[in-house]
């Protein structure tokens, strides 16, 4: 497995996950502000997880920008870094198609 480089930068796996109480009309904006942001820097796997290749900068960057959009009072944010070597980290089984982390996205 290659290391990867983004500008210079090593670039890691990370997963994303959120929980978001929709019982109200803010919760609800709250959620599609937060599932708008992790589609900007990766690919959904599941309805609130993305897995996401950031360097250390955009990390901190997303982190960011998802605390302030979530209540901490009523919402949930997990980051799993799984860095260069996730091969081993990661089973799927089911119906969805498999892809690999490492290919080019298009938005």
């Amino acid at each position: 497995m290659p290391i990867h480089h983004f500008y210079g930068s090593k670039l890691m796996l990370v997963l994303i996950t959120y929980d978001v109480n929709t019982e109200d009309a803010a919760g609800r904006k709250r959620l599609r502000q937060i599932a708008k942001q992790c589609v900007n820097y990766g690919q959904r796997v599941q309805c609130s997880v993305f897995e996401c290749w950031l360097d250390a900068a955009q990390c901190h960057s997303l982190k960011d920008k998802l605390c302030k959009l979530m209540d901490p009072k009523k919402d949930s944010l997990r980051f799993y870094y799984l860095g260069n070597h996730y091969e081993n980290k990661i089973e799927h089984f089911g119906a969805k198609n498999t892809y690999s982390p490492e290919d080019t996205l298009i938005l």
